[in-house]
């Protein structure tokens, strides 16, 4: 069977669930589904954010790496979730449109548990980076948590809850370090305890998933090969001109913001005044300053339904350009966190408003596969930019950040490409 055909079984399965959609009402409300993912995305999350933006360098001199050497192993070791996962991320949709959308998210938590596990278990730096690759497996269930929720929410809600949604990897990156670093500066857990509530918390999100979300059997056969139709997937992106601009901006996007925030444990180091007290420094500046920010997230959200999504997306994406370019510049603790609330604020309001383009200006027949693969630019991001800032860390923290301003910056050249409505 050629790749059109499976291209073309793919698109008429793809309808047929869609009839059949909106022929029997959906089995729990949209409501109950947004608030079971809300907790799972927060999850997911709360502990990534103790493994890639906030313990990781000091969890590195624990294991054995000196000091000097943190930057550089920082820089090679946090893309490798990226790099493991990003070849599958077009065959969980298919698959989760095929089989089962809840055992695909389902699948994630129980990965994750177990990829915390391990990293608890590991014994030195190399244990740590199979574990920690080994978290590429966990992806893929954040397209499917949107489609599977914008499937259930009648039209007229569909941005808010999608917004909502959306707000739960913010605010989970932000809680996560601060409640991380409170646990850790009183003693009541040390980083490999720290990790294991995190394989605890991952266990108890997929049981959530498992035995709270209720899933409409399919009633369509799916025909042709899971290849054809991921292909048809990706394809589907980058035929769209609309489309392809938004996925390159959220591309640099995250460029910038997954290595900056990979860095900012290490500028806290250096600008904090007690080693002695590191753990709640880094919990103080990359999570409750972080948690400021992201609460100014549903005031964007109000300006981005009155002013337009466009101008939001524009005004933020020059507020994440000028947050980074300030943050190596602040010589004390209380002005990096001030610099980390507008990185924070900037950050998940440029994400909420791309959603937002994608749910509402996106050809309905593309919508499902799109949201599906938005977080694609995520992991682009994830591994382009931490590798490229380990092989500049030797010209100094400074260095890093500026290129990670630059890449922000960057986004706003392709903003003024979508100022005007874009042809399909």
């Amino acid at each position: 069977m050629s790749v059109a055909t499976d291209e073309d079984a793919g698109l008429r399965v793809s309808e047929q669930l869609k009839d059949e959609a909106k022929e029997l009402p959906p089995l729990q409300s949209w409501q109950l589904v947004a608030a079971l993912f809300l907790f799972v995305s927060f999850v997911e999350a709360f502990v990534v954010s103790h493994m890639v933006s906030s313990f990781l360098p000091l969890y590195l001199e624990q294991l054995g790496v000196a000091r000097a050497d943190v930057p550089r192993y920082t820089g090679f070791v946090t893309p490798l979730v990226f790099i493991v996962g990003l070849p599958l991320i077009p065959f969980w949709s298919v698959w989760a449109d095929r089989f089962s959308r809840k055992l695909v998210i389902a699948r994630s938590a129980y990965v994750e548990a177990l990829v915390f596990l391990c990293i608890a278990s590991s014994q030195n730096v190399w244990q740590l980076a199979i574990s920690i690759s080994l978290s590429g497996l966990q992806l893929g269930n954040s397209g499917v948590m949107l489609a599977a929720l914008r499937s259930v929410t009648p039209k007229a809600r569909v941005g808010f809850a999608l917004s909502v949604l959306g707000l739960a990897g913010p605010l989970g990156f932000a809680v996560g370090p601060a409640l991380g670093g409170l646990l850790l500066s009183t003693k009541l857990l040390d980083y490999r305890g720290l990790y294991l509530l995190d394989a605890a918390l991952s266990l108890l999100a997929g049981v959530v998933v498992s035995l709270g979300f209720r899933e409409r059997r399919r009633l369509v056969k799916a025909e042709g090969r899971i290849l054809g139709e991921a292909w048809a997937a990706l394809k589907s992106i980058v035929t769209l001109r609309f489309t392809l601009i938004i996925f390159a901006i959220f591309s640099l996007l995250n460029f910038a913001q997954i290595t900056a925030r990979a860095y900012l444990p290490l500028l806290v180091q250096r600008a904090n005044p007690d080693p002695a007290n590191e753990a709640s420094a880094i919990g103080f500046v990359v999570g409750t300053a972080a948690l400021v920010g992201v609460l100014f997230t549903p005031l964007t959200g109000w300006l981005g339904d009155r002013l337009g999504y466009r101008p939001v997306l524009g005004a933020s994406l020059a507020l994440v350009a000028l947050s980074i370019a300030l943050l190596p510049f602040a010589p004390t603790l209380w002005l990096l966190a001030g610099c980390s609330v507008l990185f924070g604020a900037a950050g998940s309001t440029a994400a909420s408003m791309v959603y937002a383009l994608l749910a509402t200006e996106t050809p309905e027949e593309r919508r499902s596969s799109t949201l599906n693969l938005v977080y694609v630019p995520v992991y682009i991001g994830g591994i382009v930019g931490p590798i490229l800032a380990a092989t500049m860390v030797g010209f100094g923290l400074t260095a890093v950040l500026l290129l990670c301003a630059a890449g922000a910056a960057a986004t706003l050249l392709l903003w003024a490409r979508i100022r005007q409505k874009l042809a399909a």
